[in-house]
């Protein structure tokens, strides 16, 4: 028996009792004829005392950072208690030890505060995942997965099996592809979702079906995104939107509660697209804090601006507003104190090529009841003032405005409300705010190819009352500068978006199950009859044998636990993740494969 007890489980009970205990050597501090180890394992830490009888073993076998050690001994009351661990009452008197295993010098301190940076962690990550934070991150993530499991096992879904190498099928990003070595010149692809698959489970009858399942997607990354990543897919028959956002508002309730303890009792608060898009500048909105956009002057969905706001550019000469597609402020909460190293510090920042503006005007509501401007040349104070009215500013407020094309300038403000919360303490970790987004487009125009793309995936269904809209027209635009004019782009999605905290963590839609209906979709979407039956005849051909009514969601799980654990990186919630640039610097993964098996595979390698 290597141990009796784990190194987080003993205490003051267990006193007097003689105990076995396994683990990596923490720290070792010599103090004259005695010795203190700190032993852990995946459970704590318990100190060990080494007598002085022991001492001159451990002279000819010495003890370094992460050796494993086995070692028997009696549970002693400590004379100095460490009250900020578990096992801080009691140490081990050391009888007798064995070194299993000794260790090299690790390439980085194996503790919370390490001084290794992110390369050298993620090429020794097996080392890494020994420190408790990390260890944490993965506990939290084990438990937001059997969270999940257990509501959904509750609520009768079952959890089925989809394949990994599949057909490649247009889904938004691109495939990673999988030559077959038996079918020469012909791919498998790694499954961006197990959409089809979820839908053809409904029409066999599955009528509740799920996965915690590793989805796989070829593009760019970044903080929130990897390569291969985690989905909680889910999918009902026989249901309607509103029973897909119950069932799963219960879901992420029921893990608040099993992993932080939370009880969410608040009505998760419902939003269009449009009021999202015009109250906050981006479809998953931070509806933690206020700060919402005014819309002085707006191209958004054909609308124009807040009038007096339009009338009092006009009188002001400033072309920057006056020629602008869009004029979007925010009201920032006492802020009006702002330096001009501040103010200049925020112009550079939306400056960034990330954000893209030109600049940045602001409006300063002086506590005095003066207003303050960097555009008094063409504001007098009473305009200001009206201004600052129009966006329900108090004393002592700061607004910021930017002007420029509609879609950069509404996302720029997006950001920049964003950074302002950020700045004045209104994200918090600890605090948590879910938001339905509902009702969103169903298609976006693409205006290079002038033709409509799917907002979400081909298999979305139109809101009930659009889907003659969607049948009785033609999709053709026939005049690109007036695509907003077309039947087409009044057609809402079926489609529903769960936000936490400004993320998005689920996304769904109640599906297309009628195969006229879904050629149609095809259709709209540039796709000939002979493309659609090559590359989703088994999808059609199956809506043809009684497929019912079905809808679903899926979650993404990394960046559910990301948030849960307050970290702005899914990176740090996944085993083995890959860096920035796609690759596993642990495995030095993806490489070159043998010649041999290029010729098995009957492929010709040709770099330009």
């Amino acid at each position: 028996m290597y141990r009796s007890h784990t190194c987080g489980e003993l205490r003051i009970s267990h006193v007097n009792q003689e105990v076995t205990l396994a683990g990596w050597v923490q720290t070792v501090r010599k103090f004259g004829s005695i010795t203190f180890v700190d032993l852990r394992d995946r459970y704590g830490i318990t100190q060990l005392l080494f007598g002085e009888g022991l001492n001159a073993q451990l002279d000819s076998q010495p003890l370094g950072r992460e050796f494993v050690l086995q070692v028997k001994g009696k549970v002693v009351e400590r004379s100095n208690k460490n009250p900020n661990i578990p096992t801080g009452d009691i140490e081990l008197e050391v009888i007798s030890f064995s070194i299993l295993n000794k260790a090299a010098t690790p390439p980085f301190t194996i503790q919370d505060d390490t001084d290794g940076g992110d390369d050298l962690r993620m090429k020794f990550r097996y080392l890494d995942l020994r420190r408790n934070a990390v260890k944490r991150n993965l506990e939290l993530r084990y438990a937001v997965n059997r969270s999940a499991r257990n509501y959904l096992h509750e609520n009768h879904f079952m959890d089925i099996e989809t394949p990994f190498l599949i057909k490649s099928t247009p889904e938004g990003a691109r495939d990673f592809v999988v030559p077959s070595r038996m079918n020469p010149g012909q791919f498998y692809a790694l499954p961006q979702s197990p959409q089809t698959f979820k839908q053809l489970l409904m029409v066999s009858g599955y009528d509740r079906y799920y996965q915690v399942v590793k989805c796989f997607r070829d593009e760019d990354l970044r903080a929130d995104r990897q390569p291969e990543f985690t989905q909680i897919d889910c999918e009902m028959s026989f249901v309607e939107q509103e029973d897909i956002l119950n069932m799963f508002e219960g879901l992420i309730k029921r893990i608040f509660k099993d992993v932080k303890n939370i009880d969410y009792t608040d009505k998760v608060e419902r939003m269009t697209w449009n009021d999202a898009m015009l109250r906050f500048g981006n479809d998953k909105p931070d509806i933690r804090f206020g700060m919402e956009l005014t819309n002085f002057k707006t191209a958004f969905e054909g609308q124009s601006g807040h009038p007096e706001a339009l009338k009092i550019f006009e009188e002001s000469g400033f072309k920057v507003f006056n020629e602008a597609e869009t004029v979007l402020a925010i009201a920032v909460p006492g802020c009006s104190e702002y330096t001009r190293k501040q103010l200049d510090e925020l112009t550079e920042w939306v400056k960034r090529p990330q954000i893209g503006m030109n600049g940045l005007v602001y409006i300063k509501c002086n506590t005095d009841g003066s207003y303050k401007s960097s555009v008094d040349k063409f504001f007098p104070e009473d305009k200001l003032k009206a201004l600052a009215d129009i966006c329900g500013a108090q004393t002592g407020d700061l607004i910021l405005i930017l002007a420029g094309r509609e879609e950069r300038t509404r996302k720029a403000t997006s950001e920049l409300r964003l950074e302002m919360g950020e700045k004045l303490g209104l994200r918090k970790k600890d605090e948590f705010k879910l938001l339905w987004v509902l009702d969103f487009p169903l298609f976006e125009y693409a205006e290079e190819e002038n033709r409509w793309v799917a907002r979400h995936h081909p298999f979305t269904s139109p809101k009930p009352a659009h889907i003659d809209i969607m049948i009785n027209n033609n999709p053709v635009i026939d005049n690109p500068a007036e695509y907003l004019k077309h039947p087409y782009a009044n057609i809402k999605a079926n489609a529903y978006d769960m936000v936490l905290n400004g993320n998005e963590i689920g996304g769904g839609s109640i599906r297309i199950f009628q195969r006229e209906l879904q050629e149609k979709m095809f259709d709209a979407l540039g796709m000939s009859k002979e493309e659609a039956n090559h590359k989703f005849g088994f999808l059609l051909g199956a809506f043809e044998y009684g497929a019912p009514p079905h809808g679903g969601i899926a979650f993404g799980f990394d960046r559910l636990c990301a948030i849960l654990g307050g970290s702005e990186s899914i990176r740090d919630f996944i085993a083995f993740p890959k860096n920035n640039s796609g690759r596993d610097v642990m495995l030095d993964a993806p490489s070159a494969i043998d010649a041999k098996q290029f010729d098995e595979l009957q492929i010709k390698l040709d770099l330009k």
